[in-house]
């Protein structure tokens, strides 16, 4: 029987450069359907040179402005305060030691990374001592565009049901389907630089905080990958 009292700790980690509405659009559909706080985990600079886009300083500041009002979005910034970017399995490592071996624990990520995922260092245990949340699209099966291995992998994990995630500390995999939302990162650094219409795509204090600090003006800033330096 599922302990309806037995904590979920939910992570959905990325670079947020910047934080748009479709991030908010995943945590927000994660919350909701996991009935959980969704803590939002900004990745570091990459070492040794200078950042793609915004430095780690701004992209946390706009993530706090961005979840500010929402109910049971939080930012968690322990990624930024180990300084050197953090791969995933080092993150589970961490929450582990912090939150206990037995604590369920869940990755909300987006369809895109959940394929790439066997390029992920330990990715094998992450699947067995996590449980993973795919954002996708309604109508379009996550399921069916997996790489073979990972499919093979993951074939028994699939579940529908929230509470199958607090039964054990990891090892499942849910759907969760989420409104569809125009904005990447990307897309808003290159509409800033070009000076177009950008500012629907995140929410209105990102966008004010943008502006005031002039953050993605250059043409020639933030065109490279939205990860650091190493893989997750």
């Amino acid at each position: 029987m599922v302990d309806a009292e037995r904590p979920l700790l939910v992570f959905h980690g990325g670079t947020f450069d910047p934080v748009h509405c479709g991030h908010l659009a995943i945590a927000e559909a994660a919350r909701d359907r996991l009935e959980a706080t969704v803590h939002l985990l900004p990745s570091a600079d990459p070492p040794h040179r200078a950042p793609t886009g915004a430095g780690a300083t701004h992209r946390a500041a706009m993530l706090a402005l961005a979840v500010a009002g929402r109910p049971r979005l939080q930012v968690d910034t322990r990624e930024l305060e180990r300084g050197v970017p953090t791969r995933t399995i080092d993150t589970l490592h961490a929450v582990r030691r912090e939150a206990g071996a037995d604590i369920p624990i869940a990755f909300v990520v987006g369809a895109d990374s959940f394929r790439g995922l066997p390029g992920w260092k330990g990715w094998p245990a992450l699947l067995d001592e996590a449980h993973w949340v795919v954002a996708g699209r309604e109508g379009h099966p996550v399921d069916a565009t997996l790489p073979s291995g990972l499919a093979t992998v993951v074939r028994h994990r699939w579940t529908d049901d929230p509470d199958a995630l607090r039964a054990s500390r990891g090892g499942c995999v849910l759907r969760l389907d989420q409104p569809l939302h125009p904005a990447s990162a990307s897309m808003v650094r290159a509409q800033v630089a070009a000076g177009g219409p950008w500012r629907a795509l995140v929410p209105a204090a990102v966008a004010a905080y943008i502006d005031h600090h002039r953050l993605y003006m250059d043409p020639g800033a933030g065109s490279g990958p939205g990860f650091g330096a190493v893989p997750p």
